[in-house]
């Protein structure tokens, strides 16, 4: 199944192929309730239980990089998306097609859009347009995470550091004022960087700052009189969004000025709800902390504790050697079958 989607091109913004396949799929399956919104897809069993639990996935890709012909070699099923995320997909996709009653009523979820900007995003267009069709007691999002469940996540802060100067011939160039050269202890600032490293619950978090792209300059010349440094900074749950964008502008207090390019905000491990409690009672107990970001927060926003659970090293995706191995398949697989059939405890 998971060869099958991944055979299907998904790149960000075309998945109407795929969103077809897996609707004409789920349409089958008389014990579901399937709303298509877009390309964005939502499965429901409506049993009446007690508790109701979102499966979540996304059905696009990066662009292909001469992995897009599936291929399986000894347990390990190589391409595109096969760990990010259509291994996850095909999951969760194989449980809705299968388990008919069970013991919570669940919320099977395929988005599109995941791998570009917020904006696109397909679970944000649900959260906006049809809150009803995701609301939940817990979710868990099929995110590669090698089979481990991976709790809460980092937030993203993008941020634009900016110098000015005064343009001068470079012949004469004590004339004006260089801000690329002004520029330089913001960047000694960012390259001394020391993150924090933070436990909550149970969950180890370490921050990063990175300086990613640089532009400077009319013409090589001409002194330049604007430099723009842009800046990725990754913080941990215990920050808000506001707490966080504080800090970074005292690290980047030598600039002139500085302008949030984007952001999205850290979620909580939530490992206390009893559904996800009982994930880590299947999965074996072991956790950490997600060192990255993903829709998770989505979740968390609206007040639904989520984690990331799902086969397919993260270390692979959007490489060449993206491949997922059958044995990350049947673990999740059978956890995640075990959670939703077997009697709650709670």
């Amino acid at each position: 199944m998971t060869a099958e989607l991944v055979a299907i091109p998904s790149v960000s913004f075309n998945e109407a192929l795929i969103t077809d396949h897996l609707e004409s799929l789920l349409a089958r399956a008389d014990w579901l309730d399937v709303v298509r919104l877009g390309n964005n897809l939502v499965a429901r069993t409506a049993l009446g239980r007690s508790k109701r639990l979102v499966l979540a996935g996304h059905s696009d890709t990066v662009p292909p990089n001469n992995n897009e012909v599936p291929r399986i070699e000894d347990g390990v099923l190589w391409g595109i998306g096969s760990a990010d995320m259509k291994s996850g997909l095909a999951t969760i996709l194989n449980l809705a097609l299968t388990v008919k009653e069970p013991a919570v009523d669940v919320t099977y979820v395929f988005y599109a859009c995941e791998e570009v900007t917020t904006g696109d995003n397909g679970l944000e267009m649900l959260f906006q347009e049809r809150p009803d069709l995701v609301a939940a007691d817990a979710a868990i999002l099929a995110e590669p995470t090698a089979a481990q469940v991976e709790a809460g996540c980092q937030g993203i802060l993008q941020m634009d550091a900016i110098t000015t100067g005064r343009r001068a011939h470079t012949a004469r160039g004590w004339l004006g004022v260089n801000a690329l050269h002004r520029m330089a202890p913001v960047i000694e600032a960012v390259a001394a960087y020391e993150g924090r490293r933070v436990d909550i619950d149970g969950c180890r978090f370490r921050e990063g700052l990175q300086a990613v792209r640089i532009t400077a300059g009319v013409a090589d010349n001409v002194v330049p009189d604007r430099a723009v440094l842009r800046v990725n900074h990754r913080f941990a749950p215990d920050r808000t969004y506001e707490e966080a964008a504080s800090h970074l502008s005292e690290v980047l207090a030598g600039a002139d000025e500085l302008n949030v390019v984007e952001h999205a905000v850290a979620a909580p491990p939530g490992l206390d709800h009893p559904l996800l409690q009982a994930l880590l009672a299947e999965a074996g107990g072991s956790f950490t902390g997600k060192l990255g970001w993903t829709d998770v927060a989505r979740f968390a926003a609206r007040g639904i504790p989520a984690v990331n659970f799902g086969p397919g090293d993260p270390v692979v995706a959007h490489t060449h050697e993206e491949h997922v191995t059958r044995s990350d398949l049947d673990r999740v697989h059978t956890v995640l079958r075990n959670l939703i059939t077997r009697e709650p405890g709670w």
